[in-house]
């Protein structure tokens, strides 16, 4: 069942040149996918034309008719002057105290209710952050760097807290990040943006498990075959400076 289907023609602001440009692809219900692109491809705004939060673009995003659509940001954006219960309640306001206390706990946030997102360290305001994404129940959940800033172990738990998330209701995700081995670890797919105007110049299937470590042996030497076989990939382009297009 195809839960997201993304065909733009044209995005442009004002009367520059396009951002993106005969970008199409589709994800299926259930589906993680991940975004990669080079800095400036408008992944950022690929994410928002997904979400509807921009509509100027020339094209079409069709979603199955019941979508729920939650956003994680680079940011966490917690509202500062409330607390961490509150901030939850604040996409479910039906939630108990008990059931805040429950989700917190799943996550590792026992004692964080009371607290206010200025008491918490940057990863604790991430967990935050995931935990209020998935109590809406979404079907889609769009994701832009969500572990970018973070030391490297703080990102790996937020890894392991978003795939436990995940895999207990499975919506469909669209995750964009800069990281290959973060896209190769935690993806069943991964789309790879040209530079701009940007489009989908290779779609590529995750032939095996996902791990979820980025430093795993499998992900190492997948990493490792693709960018031998494109070794310019991550700045945009497929061979010697030449990106097909679609």
């Amino acid at each position: 069942m195809t839960a997201l289907s993304v065909r733009i023609h044209s995005k442009r602001f004002g009367a520059g040149t396009p951002v993106l440009q005969d970008l199409h692809f589709k994800a299926q219900a259930g589906e993680f996918v991940a975004i990669v692109g080079p800095s400036g491809a408008g992944k950022t705004t690929l994410l928002k034309v997904i979400s509807g939060l921009e509509r100027d673009f020339s094209g079409a995003v069709e979603t199955s008719t019941d979508v729920r659509t939650a956003l994680v940001f680079q940011e966490p954006r917690l509202m500062p002057w409330l607390t961490v219960a509150q901030n939850l309640c604040l996409v479910a306001p039906a939630l108990s105290a008990q059931r805040v206390q429950a989700l917190l706990a799943s996550v590792k946030l026992h004692d964080c209710a009371a607290r206010f997102p200025g008491q918490l360290s940057g990863g604790m305001q991430r967990r935050v952050a995931l935990l209020r994404a998935f109590i809406v129940q979404p079907n889609l959940l769009l994701m832009d760097e969500p572990f970018q800033s973070l030391d490297a172990p703080t990102a790996q738990q937020l890894r392991t807290v978003l795939m436990d998330l995940w895999q207990q209701a499975r919506p469909t995700v669209v995750f964009v990040t800069h990281s290959l081995p973060e896209a190769l670890a935690l993806s069943d797919r991964v789309l790879f943006l040209s530079t701009g105007p940007s489009r989908v110049m290779l779609d590529y299937a995750i032939p095996t498990p996902r791990s979820g470590d980025l430093t795993s042996a499998a992900v190492m030497v997948l990493q490792q075959d693709l960018l031998g076989q494109h070794p310019l990939l991550l700045q945009g382009a497929m061979g010697l400076g030449v990106t097909p297009s679609n």
